[in-house]
């Protein structure tokens, strides 16, 4: 796997492109008018993502009707020297449809223990959870 960042303006905004040619852009938004998001909120963002991908490729091949799917992600972040990585990330997916909540908490479980590369590469220095929620009712 291969990226590359350019940088684009005089500031800190940073192009990153994957092999494939796709684009995000990247930013200090602790300056004024930032145009991209910060590399902490991507790997936020990555995180939901990946573990995104592995919940609906799990649900689907259960023959579950997901008719929406959206994270919400914050992360907590401790000063370690002049850096602050994660110390803890709380997950909460929000999935609509016929869906069996068992089998979406189970698939959140599963891509977590055992698929998502991305919380398997922030492991085992924070501490990740989760919550699933399936047309508005907690899964437990």
């Amino acid at each position: 796997m291969k990226i590359s960042i350019n940088r684009i303006n005089e500031e800190y905004l940073f192009e990153c492109t994957n092999a494939a040619g796709n684009k995000i852009l990247l930013d200090n938004t602790s300056q004024p008018n930032a145009k991209g998001v910060s590399p902490m909120e991507s790997l936020l963002m990555a995180t939901a993502a990946c573990s995104g991908i592995d919940m609906v490729s799990i649900l689907k091949k259960q023959r579950q009707d997901i008719t929406g799917f959206s994270a919400e992600v914050e992360g907590e972040r401790v000063q370690v020297d002049e850096a602050k990585p994660f110390k803890t990330i709380l997950v909460k997916y929000f999935l609509e449809g016929t869906i069996d909540p068992k089998k979406a908490l189970r698939s959140a479980e599963l891509s977590f223990e055992k698929y998502c590369s991305v919380s398997k590469t922030l492991e085992p220095g924070v501490s990740i959870s989760f919550e699933v929620f399936v047309n508005g009712e907690k899964a437990s």
